[in-house]
């Protein structure tokens, strides 16, 4: 296996756990890429075999590709929802191949729109190589044997309070808080509100957690990719009550109009957040609960549920870029165009990468 992978925002949380991770397999040189030279050099010191560039996003990326040659490119700068397809258009030119980690609906369920001048140029470009849609579609793809039909989909995310919280991945969720949205309930289009429909769950490590919705790209992917599916209810929960339940309160002014988004109060929220770290532990969590009918006709769900200890949360996100740029290097995955990143990984490779981590995780079937 040999090849040049461009990570950029490598120094970030996301990057720097791909940059360390993917420096861990021989034959492989990890270009750490960012708008500071000084960070991207300081995280390149500590790998085997890696470089350091100056590359800021929001500027043109063909001079730095050229510069850099690099052979696959994966892209972790957020927040994605607004954001045009430069990079993606720069690595086509580059004749690279592209993964992000973008969790915005829009943008990874549009990517198709660069798939006939990706497979013209013989290049993989993969958006939403993060928990969603990459992890929940492996969940569902993995289970779905079970079942005739699969009606219902019920999942979240909760995150630990203690555990790195990015400038990037605030401005994203509260990009969307109070922002209205369509998902599907009982076969109808339904009309809801980020970070609204409140509700809670208790998790059997993480215990008790709020919960609110939250827009992602499987309420525009699913559909097609399950028939049958009738209901898709996603919801994000903060680990704290108070801290929860504060931007709910705050998403009811986006609702009715006072305020437009609340993502230009990031910097400001963010540093109110991190006041609530003695009240909080390092223990996020996941559930996905998937109900219908079996191939006997009875009614079943299967609920799988993850739990991240250590503050190992934020690096469940990573996984699939770390295995899709291994897939891409060493030749098997070989398929030209621009898809969201489903059916590209399965469960069990997924979990596989997890092992390493203070990460468990367990199922149980309902009747």
């Amino acid at each position: 296996m040999s090849a040049r992978i461009l990570v950029l925002g490598g120094y970030g949380t996301f990057g720097s756990f791909i940059c360390r991770r993917l420096s861990e397999t021989v034959g492989l040189t990890i270009i750490v890429a960012g708008r500071s030279l000084e960070k991207a050099r300081a995280l390149a010191a500590q790998l085997p075999v890696a470089e350091a560039e100056r590359i800021d996003v929001t500027e043109p990326l063909d001079a730095a590709l050229a510069r850099v040659r690099p052979d696959i490119v994966i892209h972790t700068s957020g927040p994605f929802q607004g954001q045009s397809y430069a990079v993606a258009e720069a690595c086509i030119r580059a004749g690279s191949h592209y993964i992000d980690l973008a969790d915005g609906r829009d943008f990874v369920s549009g990517i198709g729109v660069l798939d006939a001048a990706a497979r013209e140029r013989g290049v993989t470009l993969v958006s939403g190589a993060s928990s969603v849609p990459a992890l929940t579609s492996a969940i569902a793809d993995h289970y779905r044997p079970r079942f005739a039909e699969m009606r219902e989909l019920d999942y979240a995310i909760t995150t630990a309070q203690r555990t790195g919280r990015g400038l990037a991945t605030t401005r994203a969720i509260l990009g969307y808080v109070g922002q209205s949205f369509l998902t599907i309930e009982d076969g109808r289009p339904k009309t809801v509100h980020g970070w609204q429909g409140l509700t809670w769950r208790r998790y059997r490590q993480a215990g008790r957690r709020f919960l609110g919705y939250c827009d992602i790209p499987d309420h525009a992917i699913f559909p097609g990719r399950y028939p049958g599916l009738r209901t898709i209810r996603f919801r994000a929960g903060l680990e704290v009550p108070l801290a929860h339940l504060g931007l709910w309160a705050l998403s009811w002014f986006v609702r009715i109009g006072a305020v437009r988004t609340l993502a230009p109060l990031a910097p400001a929220l963010l540093g109110l957040s991190n006041r609530f770290d003695r009240f909080g532990t390092d223990v996020s969590a996941f559930h996905m609960r998937l109900s219908g009918a079996s191939r006997d006709g009875t009614d079943i769900s299967v609920t799988f549920e993850l739990t991240a200890r250590s503050g190992d949360g934020p690096n469940i996100p990573c996984v699939p870029a770390i295995l899709l740029a291994c897939k891409l290097a060493d030749g098997t995955l070989r398929r030209p165009g621009a898809i969201p990143c489903v059916g590209l990984i399965s469960l069990h490779d997924y979990l596989a990468e997890l092992a390493s981590l203070d990460i468990s995780w367990d199922e149980t079937e309902a009747a």
